[in-house]
């Protein structure tokens, strides 16, 4: 793995943090839809977007080389629809958080993602940390700590980010598919799902008076998600996967603020202590990432 290719996935990696937290505060523009079907929409109006990526970066060849190994390889099969269903909760979890006063729930998921991602780079793929990446490690492992202290638990939606999104990458290793290629194909799995979803759920009729939503929310959400995940997905190929969790908490930062300044939600005083060497873990990874580009 060369050093270009380390400074495209740190970059395609904060470019990706950026749009989430955006579409994050785009919910709140598509009331009185709730999450489940904001998460179904996103879906539909992001297949056009992700079989389009496929034609524009020409991974059109790419595709049907997957498309034959799915033909020849049911553990392959099995294993994209796992993940296309472990894409999908995800998905719908950080459509649903921010209309139910859980944003900083699932943010707070988003701190412990990348100490889960660095355990599984070390442990599971013997990758090694330097001592920039200890030092945030430790950081982050005392915001943890003070969390449990401070709650004795952590919420549900938590857990779902932290514990849900390994398995995903890990799955999507061993397909070893071209990210933008793999994507397309998680999200064309997912559309017979949140089709018969929103058929059931009546969400046509809600959007049809509402030529806004149709004709420009609706597609801006679809553009928003094809973009951050492919740039997501992007760098979780180019990235170590040590590096590609401690960049993660770029993203934790962002929706935070979000849901102070534009959602509402309020932080407890408590709670700086969680999240100040949460912040400091995040610096030492600013300072890692340019240590990188500079070699």
């Amino acid at each position: 793995m060369n050093q270009h290719e380390i400074g495209r996935g740190i970059g395609l990696s904060v470019g990706a943090s950026m749009l989430f937290a955006l579409m994050s505060g785009y919910t709140r523009l598509l009331a009185p839809l709730d999450g489940l079907d904001i998460f179904a929409w996103r879906v539909v109006w992001t297949v056009p977007g992700a079989l389009a990526l496929l034609v524009l970066r020409q991974r059109l060849p790419q595709a049907g080389a997957l498309l034959r190994r799915l033909a020849r390889e049911p553990l392959t099969c099995v294993a994209l629809a796992v993940a296309a269903a472990l894409l999908g909760l995800q998905a719908w979890i950080f459509m649903w958080a921010p209309l139910h006063g859980r944003a900083l729930e699932v943010s707070l998921g988003y701190f412990l993602l990348p100490l889960t991602m660095v355990l599984v780079g070390r442990f599971y793929y013997r990758e090694r940390l330097d001592l920039l990446q200890w030092l945030a490690v430790a950081c982050a492992v005392a915001g943890v700590l003070h969390e449990l202290w401070l709650t004795r638990s952590f919420a549900w939606p938590t857990l779902v980010v932290a514990l849900g999104y390994p398995p995903y990458f890990i799955l999507r290793r061993k397909i070893n598919a071209d990210p933008v290629v793999s994507f397309a194909f998680e999200m064309t799995l997912l559309l017979p799902v949140v089709v018969i979803m929103l058929y059931l759920r009546d969400s046509l009729p809600v959007i049809a008076h509402r030529p806004d939503m149709w004709l420009y929310l609706l597609p801006g959400l679809g553009l928003l998600s094809t973009v951050a995940l492919g740039a997501y997905l992007g760098a979780s190929r180019l990235l170590p996967m040590a590096l590609f969790g401690i960049l993660g908490y770029v993203e934790p930062v962002l929706l935070v603020g979000v849901a102070i300044l534009f959602l509402g939600e309020s932080m407890a005083p408590g709670q700086l202590a969680t999240y100040i060497p949460i912040w400091c873990a995040v610096a030492l990874t600013a300072v890692h990432s340019v240590r990188l580009l500079r070699k």
